[in-house]
């Protein structure tokens, strides 16, 4: 199955911490497939388990969420949807994080919903697909 979903770090983190329950059921009733990691993602997720006092058991939770979902590599299309986007929220002095901005470029070139409970921020990006199972 194609993947529908990317899901943004705060997502993997609810995930990983088992709350709220909302986003726990949602993910729980993906099927095999459905949902994916953009390798930006999966990057801040390294980052922060690397820092955590607990590494070795942060990095096992992340091993075994990479493994439930696949980690996308960046394809050519988000570096040019990213310029595209930057240029345009800079022109607005609506400029949004980096990494989300990449994450949202990622997303929006693969065609895919980015799951976030980051809403304030990707709200400023023009036709990006988003749904919040947080709230």
């Amino acid at each position: 199955m194609e993947p529908r979903f990317l899901l943004d770090t705060n997502i993997c983190i609810y995930v990983r911490r088992q709350k709220p329950e909302k986003v726990l059921r949602r993910f729980r009733a993906l099927r095999q497939g459905e949902a994916a990691l953009s390798v930006i993602t999966f990057g801040e997720l390294l980052y922060g388990a690397a820092k955590s006092v607990q590494r070795a058991e942060a990095l096992e939770r992340l091993e075994e969420l990479a493994h439930l979902l696949p980690v996308l590599p960046l394809p050519e299309a988000a570096a040019e949807a990213y310029g595209i986007m930057r240029a345009e929220l800079e022109r607005k002095g609506e400029m949004i994080g980096n990494n989300d901005l990449w994450i949202a470029a990622h997303a929006k070139a693969a065609g895919l919903t980015l799951v976030t409970n980051n809403e304030r921020e990707f709200r400023r990006v023009r036709g990006l697909k988003i749904q919040n199972w947080a709230v």
